[in-house]
């Protein structure tokens, strides 16, 4: 699970002040017996912004930006094919997942088959890296590697759905229908998308803490894009001990937030202010710096000042990771017909 959570969280990356790196990611994910959660859900998201969504409860593929409705331009079926592969994926992930369960000599329980496609562009040097893998309940089970044009099997049970893709010879079509997807699909959303993929919005920062012996939180909100560091810093230096960062997540607004705690127990209170959050986008040399102020710490009322925004960070920390464990559908005929006929028979 780690491989899919690293790969869905990632979003922009930044190689020079003139280079991008765009990430598309396409996850669809089965279940079974999950309460109050859709049977199957698919979600495509680009650069850590969410642009289409579909699930067995709606049966139809939304586009979560404004600027996805422009997809049409290039591909006037786009909303009905991936209306139909999502509604037929409703029927494909339950028989997946009973063959999967078999294989582990499962029967009942929460069950999850989950599937993943993405590509990296770089649009200087216009590289593209590809990914295809798939997960049993949270866990890696089989990926291909494009290296080495092999399927690459992480589960023993894995072996059967290996077998039946080299005698399929999917992995041809793989590389021919992935390629033109990342190719043709991500080229265009990031020009539907530019300028509000482009744009670059910095936090609100507020320093938080639990109790006057509990670690002091800097916490960031509201800022794009997703690659950005937050640190702690003590009379200029980064501080590299006592220190836990935390995980960039989304907001529900197309922003995002992150946090990182110190530890001062051991710190005189004198020393405090000594600190500073320093926050700072990737390929920006301008860093935001926040002074470690006691006064401005929020606490839970020992200092009089209003408790932490902890519901909005909840929900928050909830939708990332809905949106981690949700599928996506995909974006082209060919490659529908390629998954349905090669890779979906597990």
């Amino acid at each position: 699970m780690k491989t899919f959570v690293a790969l869905i969280l990632l979003g922009i990356l930044i190689k020079s002040s003139t280079s991008m790196i765009h990430a598309l990611r396409v996850l669809r994910t089965s279940s079974s017996q999950v309460p109050n959660f859709p049977e199957f859900v698919s979600v495509g998201v680009l650069n850590g912004l969410e642009i289409l969504h579909c699930d067995s409860e709606i049966r139809r593929t939304e586009p979560k930006q404004e600027w996805m409705k422009r997809v049409t331009e290039d591909d006037p079926n786009f909303w009905y094919w991936t209306t139909r592969l999502c509604v037929d994926s409703v029927q494909t992930g339950k028989e997946n997942i009973e063959k999967v369960k078999r294989r582990f000599n499962q029967t009942e329980g929460v069950h999850m088959w989950q599937w993943m496609f993405g590509c990296d562009w770089d649009d200087e040097t216009d590289d593209i890296t590809v990914y295809l893998q798939y997960a049993f309940d949270g866990e890696d089970f089989i990926y291909l590697n494009l290296s080495t044009e092999s399927w690459v099997v992480v589960k023993p049970e894995a072996l059967i759905t290996k077998e039946k893709w080299v005698k399929s010879g999917a992995i041809q079509l793989a590389k021919q229908y992935i390629h033109k997807v990342c190719t043709v699909g991500l080229k265009n959303y990031v020009r539907y998308g530019e300028k509000t993929l482009k744009r670059t919005e910095l936090p609100l920062v507020a320093l938080l803490q639990k109790s006057s012996s509990a670690p002091v939180t800097c916490h960031a909100t509201g800022f794009y894009p997703d690659t950005a560091r937050l640190f702690w810093t003590k009379d200029g230096h980064e501080v590299l001990e006592d220190v836990d960062p935390g995980e960039i997540l989304p907001n529900g607004d197309g922003t995002f937030q992150t946090s990182v705690s110190l530890d001062l127990s051991s710190v005189p209170s004198k020393d405090w202010d000594r600190h500073h959050c320093v926050f700072q986008l990737f390929g920006d040399k301008n860093k935001h710096v926040t002074r470690l102020d006691q006064s401005k710490i929020r606490t839970n009322g020992e200092r009089g000042r209003k408790n932490p925004p902890t519901s909005i960070i909840t929900a928050v920390v909830v939708v990332g990771l809905i949106i981690i464990i949700i599928a996506a559908a995909l974006f082209y005929l060919p490659l529908y017909r390629f998954l349905f006929l090669h890779l979906s028979h597990s």
